[in-house]
C-alpha cells in the first residue's frame, strides 16, 4: 500500500516535469516575446515560501505570465491559489511601467460550470485549461501544424 502512494506521487511528479518541459519549450519557440523566469520560482510572501511552477514574463504584453500546472481535475480552490500568486507576483516583482500579470491554471480535466463559478468575482486575468498526453498528433492537426523539422528550421 505504501508503494503504490510512493508510486502514484512519483508518477504525479514525473507528468509534472513533462509538462514543464513541454508548455516552457512551446511558449519559448512560438516567439511571441516570452521569456522564461523559473520554474518552482520562489516567492517569499510574510515569511512563508511559495512556489510558482512555471514564470513567464512576456515582453510584448508587458506583463508577467504565471502557469500552475495541475496533474490531476480542476478544483475551486486551484483559482483561488492562482489568484493569490497573480497578486504577490504583482505586489513583488511588478514595476510601475508592467501591466497587471496575466495566469494560466492546466488541469488534466475541469467542469467548466465549475471553472466559470470558480473565476466569475476574480477580477485578475485568469485562464483555465485542460491539456491531454498523447504520443502523436490527430491526422487533422498534423497535417495543418509544420513539422519538426520545419520548426527547427526556423529557429535556427
Amino acid at each position: 500500500m505504501v508503494y503504490q502512494k510512493v508510486s502514484g506521487k512519483r508518477l504525479e511528479r514525473d507528468i509534472e516535469q513533462v509538462l514543464v518541459r513541454d508548455v516552457t519549450k512551446l511558449l519559448l519557440e512560438l516567439g511571441t516575446g516570452f521569456a522564461f523566469l523559473g520554474n518552482q520560482y520562489h516567492l517569499n510572501v510574510g515569511g512563508d515560501d511559495f512556489y510558482i511552477d512555471l514564470l513567464f514574463y512576456n515582453l510584448n504584453l508587458r506583463c508577467y505570465v504565471v502557469i500552475e500546472l495541475k496533474t490531476g481535475d480542476f478544483k475551486p480552490g486551484y483559482a483561488g491559489q492562482l489568484n493569490f500568486y497573480l497578486s504577490a507576483v504583482d505586489g513583488i516583482l511588478k514595476k510601475e511601467q508592467d501591466n497587471p500579470s496575466i495566469g494560466l491554471l492546466l488541469c488534466k480535466s475541469k467542469n467548466n460550470v465549475v471553472a466559470e463559478y470558480s473565476l466569475k468575482d476574480i477580477s485578475k486575468p485568469i485562464g483555465v485549461s485542460e491539456y491531454k498526453i498523447t504520443s502523436s498528433l490527430p491526422d487533422n492537426l498534423e497535417k495543418q501544424l509544420p513539422s519538426v523539422e520545419d520548426i527547427q528550421k526556423r529557429i535556427r
